[in-house]
């Protein structure tokens, strides 16, 4: 339950950076508040999967997650320019992630 937890956080929290970009800074109502709804479940979620999940790598899952998956996003969505330089430091953190689970972050 701790995982489906931490991947609804994960998921909730990229809607509301999503809808950041969206609100064209806060001028834009429905994605303006559905930022802190969105955030506000993520946050929920994740305190939720913080029963099972050590702190250390939970946090680490969440935004190295987020950032991949809004980087993506950003990519396919907006349009945003894509570099090696981007990419490889998009694997860089999903290595970062691998490591802290081999190193037995998961109770």
């Amino acid at each position: 339950m701790s995982w489906l937890l931490l991947t609804l956080a994960i998921v909730l929290e990229v809607c509301g950076t999503t809808c950041m970009k969206l609100s064209e800074g806060f001028s834009k109502l429905a994605p303006s508040v559905l930022i802190f709804i969105f955030y506000g479940l993520s946050f929920t979620a994740f305190v939720f999967a913080l029963r099972r999940i050590d702190l250390s790598f939970a946090y680490a899952v969440w935004c190295g997650l987020g950032v991949l998956l809004i980087g993506a996003i950003g990519i396919m969505y907006f349009k945003e320019p894509v570099s090696a330089l981007k990419i490889a430091s998009m694997f860089l953190i999903a290595i970062g992630v691998v490591g802290l689970y081999a190193g037995g972050a998961v109770r």
